[in-house]
């Protein structure tokens, strides 16, 4: 028996997408519901995995997994797994980018179908975030105008527990470290960081400071 409590139930949630979809791409190929039907159960189960970490009642009731499609962190949430879970299902390119496009036209969120988001994350008002294809391990946590990008085509790898406040950019070859926070409108480029890391400021000046605890919002 499910322990999510949704505002749809997962028929609902796929015609949903589904019309979503054909109202925004009105274009030849339209999406229809059992496109995303077969994928939808399990897109679900990583929700719910997903969001009974988060120590919000929003998120989980302390019984219940609470899920509703017309919270927008929740469903730019939402829409990255059925984009991605459908992505891993070899589910049509078409539809992927779709979903994709519908959450970047929603919610801003830039989370590509392809990229491997961890398991446990979450994402906080996330207008004009960008996450691109970095090594993410679990209780990952991304603000509004976040960025996650390459230099040189490399990518960051991040440790558990990592924290990017609003503004803030990781790029490029960067190790992060567990419990670590980007501050607000930090950039770190290039950069290694050590477990349990405040990182403060840009490249040249930037302020290193003890991290010791993570964020506050994880049920773990």
């Amino acid at each position: 028996m499910s322990r999510i409590r949704s505002s749809l139930d997962a028929r609902g949630l796929a015609a949903y997408a589904a019309n979503q979809c054909n109202h925004m791409f009105p274009d030849r190929e339209p999406v229809a519901h059992d496109d995303l039907a077969p994928v939808v159960h399990v897109a679900l189960e990583r929700l719910e995995h997903c969001f009974s970490h988060v120590d919000n009642k929003y998120f989980f009731d302390g019984e219940h997994v609470v899920f509703n499609h017309l919270h927008g962190d929740q469903y730019a949430m939402w829409l990255y797994l059925l984009s991605n879970e459908l992505f891993r299902q070899g589910g049509s390119a078409s539809t992927c980018s779709k979903l994709f496009l519908l959450n970047k036209a929603l919610h801003g969120v830039d989370a590509f179908y392809e990229v491997e988001l961890p398991s446990v994350f979450l994402l906080v008002h996330p207008l004009g975030t960008v996450l691109g294809r970095g090594n993410y391990s679990d209780f990952f946590v991304a603000y509004q105008r976040c960025g996650v990008g390459s230099n040189n085509d490399v990518y960051p790898t991040f440790g558990k527990h990592v924290t990017l406040r609003p503004g803030s950019a990781v790029l490029g070859a960067c190790t992060i470290g567990e419990v670590c926070q980007i501050a607000t409108e930090s950039l770190v480029l290039d950069r290694d960081l050590p477990d349990h890391t405040l990182y403060i400021g840009a490249p040249k000046t930037a302020t290193l400071k003890r991290q010791d605890k993570p964020y506050p919002l994880w049920r773990v």
